[in-house]
Parts: C-alpha cells; structure tokens; sequence
C-alpha cells in the first residue's frame, strides 16, 4: 500500500523521535530517582528509533522489541507509540492488536519500576487510551486508503467501459451505414448495368428509347453519386446527416424507376402508417427483390405485394428471364435477414419452378 498522504517521511519522522527521545531522555534523567545513567536511556531511546524500519517487513517482531524497549526506558516510549500507530496505518487490525498491547505491556512494566510521574491506575489508564486511540487512528485512515484505492479503480474501469461502448457504438453504426450503402447502392448500380446491357445488346431500340435509357443511366449515376456523398458525410459528420428513412410509401417510386429501365413490375401495396423501422424493412425487402430480379432474371415480369396476414408480408417474386448479371455475393440476403430478424420476422427466399420468390414476414398489429 503506497504511503498516505498525511504521514511524514520516514527520515522526518526517524528525525522527530530523535529529538522526543533526547528529551525524554533529559526528563528522566533530571529526575534522579531511578539510578539509571542518561546515556543508557539515549542509547535505548535511539535503539528505539532505529527498529522503526522494521516494522514495514516485520511488524511483529518490530513490536514485540518495541515493548521490551519501552519497559527499559521512557525513553523508548515515543517509539514504541509510534510504532502501534504506524502499524495499524499499514496493516491489518489482528497483526496491529499485538503490537499495540506489547507496547501496553511495556509502559506497564515501566511503570512498576521507573518514575513516570502519575500512580499506577491512571498511567495504566492513560496508556491504554492513548494506544486504542492510535489503533482507531490509523485503522480508520488504512480504511479511507483502501476506499479510495478502491473509488480510483472503480473510476478508471467505468472510463474504459465508456470507452468500450463507444468504440462498439461506432463499429455498429459504421456497419449499419455499411449495410444502407449495399442496400442502396447495389439497386443503382444493378440498374446503370442492366440499362448499360441493354443499350450494348439492343441495336433495335428507336432514338426514343435509347435517349429514355440513357436517362435512366444518368439519372441512376447521379443518385447512386449522391447516395455515395451521403454516407461518406455520415461518416465524417455523424448519423445526423442522412436523409430521411425511405419507407412504404417510397415504394411506388422505387417500382416507377424500375418500369423506366424497361423492366415490367406489378405493385400491390395498401397505404399503410407503418413505424419507420418496419417501413424502413419492407422498403429494403422490395429492393432486395428487385435488384435481385434484375441482376439474375432481366425481362422477367415481377410482382411486389404488400399484405396485411396476421402481421405484414412482403412477397417479391419474378420469373425466368435473359442473360443476368452473373452471381452476386450474397451479403444483400444476409443483411437483410439479420435486419428482419431483429424486428422478429423472419425472411425466405428460394427458387420455384417458374422463377425466384423472396417472402417476409414481419409482425404488426394495424
């Protein structure tokens, strides 16, 4: 345990019961009672002070010499109360007891021998109160050592535990803005390639339609560049700077973009005050089809329904159409399904006979 703030130096301390025991020393000497030569008591009393030390690595040896000093001299005595004082400051009270009392013992025995200027009852007395009260003295500031070693670990480990949750708070909110990236802009530029296919394969196509097509490529490039620009601003700036959550109502919009690129949609979906995060889900499942219908069955007429069955589903289903785009990676399912999955739905997608059925179901109650 490091050393408390309001306890001296040690050579200070060494230094002060020095001149105590000099002193004391002097006072029993002047008194001429016992017989006993002052440089005996200064030897003693500097002994004394010189197995202070001690105490650190072995208190109680350290006490136990302490008392048998302090029935010898009076000299002894600044000492040996130090010592019960300094014991209890760094130790435990069971090793702090023991010494206290050997220095009890001590002044007792000196009493039965020495002049110590009071009667045997009341020095008694006064040497027990005065050692209880050192004992409670440093038992009490181990204890407000100990308390705040403990408040400053405690303090340290919430630090890193904030710091913790906020470095996960940012890789979540880094993968999420990840995933809305993958959701939005692999539908753009799924479509630039589809539009950019057809325009390479398509020698037949009037002025008209190729001036359309080009539209859709330009239009495409521009929102995909814009999507783009967004996320890299959320991830300068924060999730302040998104734009507002698409969601069910965006979905005939999404559907218009997609019959402008030459691709045949049917859109069945009620107007429904869905909660942004459940639009947000359906919204993101229609586009998932889509892009998935477009990258692997170009042509293929699809059909988007939106309905209420005991909650809400989302069916997405195309058929067999031309040359795709080749395979995907797959992260769009996955993400999504996680994203279902923690409203507490659950998504399927599999290919049938005729095509490719993307169903999920989300709970809600209209």
């Amino acid at each position: 345990m490091a050393r408390p703030r309001d306890v001296p130096s040690l050579p200070v301390l060494l230094g002060l019961l020095a001149g105590m025991v000099v002193l004391t020393s002097l006072a029993a000497w002047s008194a001429q009672v016992d017989g006993v030569p002052l440089a005996v008591d200064l030897a003693l009393g500097l002994v004394a002070v010189a197995i202070l030390p001690l105490l650190r690595s072995h208190p109680l040896i350290g006490g136990a010499a302490l008392g048998v000093l302090a029935a010898l001299s009076p000299a002894a005595t600044p000492a040996a109360t130090a010592g019960t004082y300094v014991v209890a400051r760094r130790e435990r009270l069971g090793v702090a007891i023991p010494v206290a009392c050997a220095s009890i013992a001590g002044h007792a025995v000196q009493a039965l021998w020495r002049s110590v200027g009071l009667p045997l009852g009341w020095w008694l007395l006064c040497d027990v109160a005065v050692h209880a009260a050192l004992l409670g003295w440093g038992a009490y500031g181990r204890t407000r050592d100990a308390l705040v070693a403990q408040w400053r670990d405690r303090a340290r480990a919430a630090e890193r535990d904030q710091a913790r949750k906020v470095a996960e708070a940012r890789s979540a909110e880094r993968t999420r803005i990840a995933r809305e990236m993958h959701d939005t802009l692999a539908h753009r530029l799924t479509l630039l390639a589809t539009t950019a296919g057809a325009l390479e394969y398509r020698t037949d196509l009037s002025p008209e339609q190729v001036s359309a097509a080009a539209g859709v490529v330009r239009a495409s490039a521009g929102e995909a560049l814009e999507e783009l620009r967004t996320v890299i601003g959320v991830l300068r700036d924060g999730p302040d700077e998104l734009r507002p959550t698409p969601g069910l109502a965006d979905l005939p919009a999404l559907v218009e973009q997609e019959r402008a690129a030459g691709a045949t949609v049917r859109l069945d979906a009620p107007g429904l005050d869905l909660p942004t995060p459940l639009g947000l889900a359906v919204y993101r499942t229609c586009q998932e089809g889509l892009t998935n219908a477009r990258r692997h069955a170009p042509g293929a007429p699809v059909d988007v329904r939106v309905l209420v069955e005991d909650g809400l589903r989302v069916r997405v289903a195309n058929g067999t159409g031309g040359r795709g785009l080749g395979p995907g990676t797959g992260t769009g399912l996955i993400g999504l399904t996680e994203r279902i999955e923690l409203l507490g739905g659950t998504l399927r997608a599999e290919a049938v006979a005729d095509g490719f059925v993307l169903d999920a179901w989300l709970p809600w109650q209209p």
